[in-house]
């Protein structure tokens, strides 16, 4: 083991470094948020966590660790530090998130490993029988670019594309920072499918049933996949798109587990509409990066910004904890997204969007404060942290 200084590689919407202390700091403060929001305490509460690394993964799992002291089984894929070269910032999230638990003696179990296999499937099960007998709720929060199916062997490939007809849009080009248009092809047959096949709603199905004959659900179980409809400036590449054909997927998928669920368990399945944020992911989409850089401007002026954190304190706060009944829409889903979709905050972002030009950029966006956040998940600019102490690279977690 050997201290180094870390600093952030950056091009466009990819980061090949993270900082483990500028980590761990961004899950303390989650765990403030969710520690201040906490109320009864159940006599147990078992959550399984599948994508539990980053983002509302991560989130979540910090919620219902801090809100109802769960026992939390976590499932990821991500690399540890070697020598001087940086783990993923996944990997110190999980290791800050281990230490924190363990100081207050709760229960934290961790998979490392590729959550769309049948090994691992099966090793959580075993985990699960062995040390917690059967789990309440699973938050189902993958996010990957490929997989693999576990029947078949078939690799998908999930793809960012219009349906149906080219799409032109406006966009910031992140290693220019300057705002152009954009004009992507429509996806072919086999690239809808592809995505389908990586974001839709299989590989759920293959959890659901897995736990659910190996009687690792228990009686009452919550089962919530996370999804994103946004605002109709996003539709043509998202909700319209080939993503939002794997969205779909997913929320017929859910339904169906809603209602096995319901008739083998007394139990449920939701999928939580979530609100636009930042992650490398969505940074990876044309359009939403200037988007997500006009809304955050708006709802921080209006003081109704959220982070990941505090929208996973209100879905279990208000939706999926222990003794609450979720409010839906029409087609019985959970909606986070009600602010962000909120009609004046939607007027304003179409009353700006054409407006928005290379130099108004830093004006009428929050596109620096898109930067940093960008930058935080990486536990860079991270309020509190010395970048000019060297730290140590390699972590282990047990």
């Amino acid at each position: 083991m050997a201290l180094t200084l870390i600093s952030p590689r950056i091009r466009g919407f990819i980061c090949t470094t993270a900082h483990p202390v500028g980590c761990a700091r961004n899950v303390e403060r989650q765990v403030e948020v969710a520690r201040a929001a906490r109320g009864a305490v159940p006599e147990r509460y078992r959550v399984l966590v599948i994508g539990a690394s980053a983002g509302y993964g991560l989130a979540a799992r910090i919620a219902a660790t801090w809100l109802y002291k769960a026992e939390t089984l976590g499932v990821f894929f991500e690399r540890p530090g070697e020598g001087t070269k940086t783990g993923t910032a996944g990997f110190y999230n999980v290791v800050a998130f281990q230490r924190l638990v363990r100081s207050e003696n709760l229960k934290s179990i961790n998979l490392n490993g590729d959550a769309f296999s049948s090994a691992m499937k099966e090793a959580v099960i075993a985990k699960i029988k062995a040390e917690m007998g059967q789990v309440d709720a699973v938050i189902y929060s993958l996010a990957a670019p490929r997989r693999t199916d576990p029947r078949t062997g078939e690799v998908y490939s999930a793809t960012l594309k219009p349906v149906g007809a080219p799409y032109t849009g406006r966009t910031i080009d992140l290693t220019n920072e300057t705002v152009t248009e954009i004009t992507l092809p429509p996806a072919t047959e086999q690239e809808i499918r592809g995505t389908i096949g990586v974001m839709g709603g299989d590989d759920l199905q293959l959890w659901t049933e897995a736990l659910l004959d190996a009687d690792a659900l228990a009686e009452g179980v919550t089962v919530v996949p996370f999804s994103y409809i946004g605002p109709e400036i996003t539709h043509p590449i998202y909700r319209s798109g080939t993503i939002g054909k794997a969205k779909e997927d997913l929320e017929r998928t859910t339904a169906a587990l809603n209602q096995l669920l319901h008739n083998r368990l007394g139990g449920r399945a939701y999928v939580s509409i979530n609100k636009a944020v930042i992650t490398q992911a969505s940074s990876a989409i044309p359009i939403v990066p200037l988007y997500i850089s006009l809304l955050y401007r708006i709802m921080k002026e209006r003081g109704v910004h959220e982070e990941p954190i505090h929208q996973m304190v209100r879905l279990f706060r208000e939706h999926i904890g222990p003794g609450q009944t979720p409010t839906l829409d029409e087609e019985n889903r959970i909606r986070l997204d009600d602010r962000e979709l909120a009609p004046d905050i939607q007027a304003e972002v179409r009353r700006l969007w054409n407006t928005i030009t290379t130099d108004n950029l830093r004006t009428l966006t929050d596109y620096d404060g898109f930067k940093r956040g960008f930058r935080q998940l990486f536990g860079f600019e991270v309020e509190g942290v010395n970048y000019e102490e060297e730290v140590e690279v390699e972590a282990t977690l047990d």
